[in-house]
């Protein structure tokens, strides 16, 4: 008989017995898909046929609307949506170039399949340390058929520009004949910081794509927006990638269920995070990037080594009962370490103080590591 707990088992126990300070927090994977059945149930949902159904254009329609483009796609995934959209309209304008921010996620994390799978060249945009602005397009001679706009930038804490800086950025593509194209994967949160109408965001965007699992906290799906031409034509290429599926039922229905409650949320989770941000600012050894965030999501970053984040965390969660995510990635100076944090309904739940209390005790245990 096995008696040995690997490190991969204690962590994944503590992760489901401790409240989480990050996300939405945990919950068993079954709760999710008994929900969506209830609701499916109660709604007399049809199931789609390879993503044709009433119900499902329904949603498409609904969330066309509230985003303002003529049409809309459920996809399984963004990894296959924006590609996707960067085809198109690489097509209609002629050229295999188009423009993206260092930190886009089509270049850092999905093996660059933009290029192997469409042969599309990217010319990288901006410093990796804020935001894509207007200015920045001023080095760039190629002709672009577009560019992706991420709102926020992910892998710098969350950052947004200014929204005049936006649109000044929008308007500066267009006139070079560039099709701006939105990175929406956390439009919901980036609304939340704008306090605009998402039409009057949309509106600066030929095409954008837009994320139900994160924010939203729905199963995996997303969803490609634009107008209809451009959406007929991306259906085709959905088919060409596979990704057409014989029904996608359970994510577009989870989605369904949840968009209309969790959008009401954003403008409270950013809230929080402006608290936790001013309660954690005074911490030594401890900064949130950006100070004050933006929106709901930003970097903590410790003056202490990765692996001496990840043991002095197991043990504060253990003593505390409060998780945070591991994921810690070298930062500078060295010898220091950064961790991303999304705030959701889990730090609702929580107490400031015991925030407070979980961090300086991980620190203290971090030094001494």
């Amino acid at each position: 008989m096995r008696m040995t707990t690997t490190i991969e088992e204690r962590r994944n126990t503590l992760r489901r017995s401790c409240r989480s300070l990050h996300g939405h927090g945990y919950e068993p994977a079954h709760l999710e898909l008994n929900r969506v059945a209830t609701w499916i149930e109660s709604e007399a949902i049809d199931q789609d046929v390879y993503g044709e159904g009433a119900t499902l254009q329904g949603f498409e329609a609904r969330v066309a609307q509230l985003l303002g483009y003529p049409s809309a796609r459920f996809m399984p995934s963004g990894s296959m949506a924006q590609p996707i959209a960067l085809r198109i309209w690489s097509g209609r304008e002629g050229t295999k170039r188009v423009g993206m921010h260092p930190t886009c996620h089509l270049e850092l994390h999905e093996q660059r399949g933009y290029s192997e799978l469409h042969e599309l060249e990217a010319s990288l945009i901006g410093p990796a340390q804020r935001p894509m602005l207007a200015s920045d397009l001023a080095p760039v001679s190629e002709r672009l058929a577009a560019v992706v706009v991420e709102l926020p930038t992910r892998e710098n804490g969350g950052q947004l520009p200014e929204w005049a800086q936006l649109v000044e950025l929008s308007e500066q593509l267009r006139s070079r004949g560039a099709h701006p194209h939105l990175d929406g994967a956390r439009l919901w949160e980036a609304q939340a910081h704008y306090d605009r109408p998402f039409k009057e965001i949309c509106k600066l965007f030929d095409s954008a794509y837009v994320s139900f699992y994160k924010g939203i906290g729905a199963l995996s799906g997303a969803m490609l927006l634009g107008p209809e031409d451009f959406i007929r034509e991306a259906t085709v290429w959905q088919r060409r990638q596979g990704g057409n599926l014989y029904s996608l039922l359970p994510n577009w229905a989870s989605a369904a269920m949840r968009l209309d409650t969790r959008l009401g949320r954003f403008s409270i989770y950013r809230q929080r995070a402006l608290e936790l941000a001013e309660a954690l600012r005074p911490i030594e050894g401890l900064r949130v990037i950006p100070d004050p965030p933006q929106v709901n999501l930003c970097h903590l970053w410790f003056e202490i080594s990765p692996e001496a984040f990840l043991e002095a965390r197991d043990v504060a969660a253990e003593e505390l009962g409060i998780w945070v995510p591991g994921g810690a990635r070298p930062a500078d100076p060295p010898g220091s370490c950064k961790i991303e944090l999304y705030v959701g309904e889990g730090a609702l739940k929580l107490d400031m103080e015991e925030v407070v209390l979980f961090f300086e005790r991980l620190i203290s245990l971090g030094r001494r590591a």
